[in-house]
């Protein structure tokens, strides 16, 4: 059945959990640092493997990561939360109960503006609200390997501070999961509550799906597909398994609750075991945690470091900077790049259109090959990621706009003193003395080799042509203008002085 005649009958209704590793130096219950790419087991300590005489202490800065993340979403922060014991028996959990929140979590409620495609160069896409039901903080649990016939388990996971964040049931397509995460993704980043890189497993995410008759209420049956590592993934459980509920119940047989696992490489998904209840963790407060208070003043002050609302800043760019969709959400997407396009616009207010081109189009794409070079051997260094990264300054860019602007230099001049600032860091005027590339604007002078130009007879037909209407003619006697000046002549003057001569 096509995706398309499943939605004319169908609705889908998406939930999803997403496990976040939270942006702090210890881990959420014991002193231990933790980090990506260890020997396994080595970031361990008596308080993760739960040996006997410990006792867990509440890391503050995972809390705080916790009701940052509440306050970017507009969620309420209660004034206490407390941990409770969710015991199960398995390998990868030292203690046999994971330290969680089942009645009282850190964060309630909140909302996530998505974009969801269909945007044009001038005209954002459509956007929705989707809620969250809350967020609790948590540990993860460790990490098992298996090879032949056993399994090898790393605990050096084990305890790392996990935001799981819950959304309500208001996501309707494969798309729309799509766009959330992309979204959450951008908010917890550029928050710096977590990373979120999802090779190292900094994020994960369990997908809830059902689908019902389109215009019932009543919610279907749904299945868990756990732990998905990668946006695609979530996008492709949701495609597959939403087609595969609307075929069982059109064969007439009943959608079974159950865990699911999500098979990338086959493109399908497959049973793992019955859904569990919460009678079935035995869940019960842990008596070694006291409920903790958070104070009005602390929420306070974290209100302080909550930035811009991502989509906020991308209308801003647009009505305020008259910035096209496609250099505006280019821009928004990272914080620091966002900033420092700010910066470039403080320096030189007039044109900020011109300066986003040259960061979304010149910039972005040398960041990315990392095409800086070292001052002295001209030997590539190592690929610049960010902005901070590479030698050029938010003034300097600036300035070479501004340059352009002003028809010191052309356009074209202007990418090749752009690749130099890049590479050495050097000001745009200091460069464009060094290599001579200053335009003449000297009217003067250039009035006088255009009209030597128009008066050669091999531009006589281009000539002809314009004053018949051809405004494309007009094209042909640049080009002898430029060679005349040795690419020299402000492009601007020039063809006001063509127009002026050939009337």
């Amino acid at each position: 059945m096509s995706q398309s005649t499943a939605s004319s009958d169908w609705e889908i209704v998406i939930g999803l959990e997403v496990h976040v590793q939270l942006h702090t130096r210890a881990k959420v219950f014991a002193s231990c640092g933790w980090g990506f790419g260890q020997e396994p087991n080595e970031q361990v300590d008596a308080v993760v493997l739960g040996l006997p005489g410990t006792l867990p202490v509440v890391n503050r800065e995972a809390v705080e990561r916790s009701i940052l993340f509440g306050l970017v979403v507009g969620a309420e922060i209660p004034e206490r939360c407390a941990w409770d014991r969710k015991n199960y028996f398995y390998p990868d959990n030292p203690k046999n109960y994971q330290l969680t929140q089942k009645d009282f979590p850190v964060v309630v409620g909140g909302k996530v503006e998505i974009e969801l495609p269909g945007a044009s160069r001038n005209v954002m896409g459509e956007h929705k609200w989707i809620r969250l039901h809350h967020a609790h903080l948590e540990e993860d649990v460790g990490k098992l390997s298996h090879a032949g016939g056993g399994s090898l388990v790393d605990y050096n996971r084990a305890g790392v501070p996990l935001l799981e964040i819950v959304t309500e049931p208001d996501l309707r397509s494969a798309a729309e999961a799509e766009a959330f995460l992309r979204s959450l993704v951008a908010m917890l980043t550029q928050a710096g509550v977590a990373d979120c890189d999802m090779e190292k497993g900094q994020l994960r995410c369990d997908c809830n799906v059902s689908v019902r008759p389109r215009g019932a209420t009543k919610l279907g049956t749904r299945t868990e597909t756990k732990n998905l590592n990668s946006i695609s993934g979530v996008r492709d459980t949701v495609i597959y398994e939403s087609a595969r509920q609307i075929r069982e119940l059109q064969a007439g047989r009943a959608i079974v609750q159950e865990t699911r696992g999500w098979n990338a490489e086959q493109g399908r998904g497959y049973v793992l075991r019955d859904k569990e209840d919460a009678h079935d963790y035995r869940y019960f407060p842990d008596p070694d945690i006291p409920t903790l208070l958070i104070s009005r003043d602390t929420v306070q002050r974290l209100q302080q470091q909550v930035p811009e609302n991502l989509y906020d800043r991308q209308r801003r760019y647009m009505e305020k900077l008259a910035l096209p969709y496609t250099a505006a959400s280019v821009l928004v997407a990272q914080r620091r790049l966002a900033e420092w396009f700010e910066e470039a616009v403080a320096a030189y207010p007039a044109n900020p259109q011109g300066i986003a081109n040259l960061i979304a189009n010149d910039l972005l794409r040398d960041l990315a090959a990392g095409s800086a070079e070292s001052s002295g051997e001209g030997v590539s260094t190592t690929p610049a990621k960010t902005v901070d990264d590479c030698p050029l300054k938010p003034a300097q860019l600036a300035a070479l706009v501004k340059l352009t602007d002003e028809g010191l230099i052309s356009k074209q001049q202007a990418k090749e003193v752009f690749a130099e600032m890049f590479k050495t860091g050097q000001d745009p005027m200091v460069i464009v003395e060094q290599k001579g590339l200053k335009q003449n604007s000297d009217t003067g002078e250039l009035e006088k080799i255009v009209r030597e130009v128009v008066a050669d007879p091999a531009v006589a037909k281009s000539i002809a042509e314009y004053r018949a209407g051809n405004e494309k003619a007009i094209n042909a006697l640049k080009g002898p203008i430029m060679k005349r000046t040795q690419g020299k002549a402000n492009p601007s003057l020039i063809d006001q002085l063509l127009r002026k001569i050939l009337g």
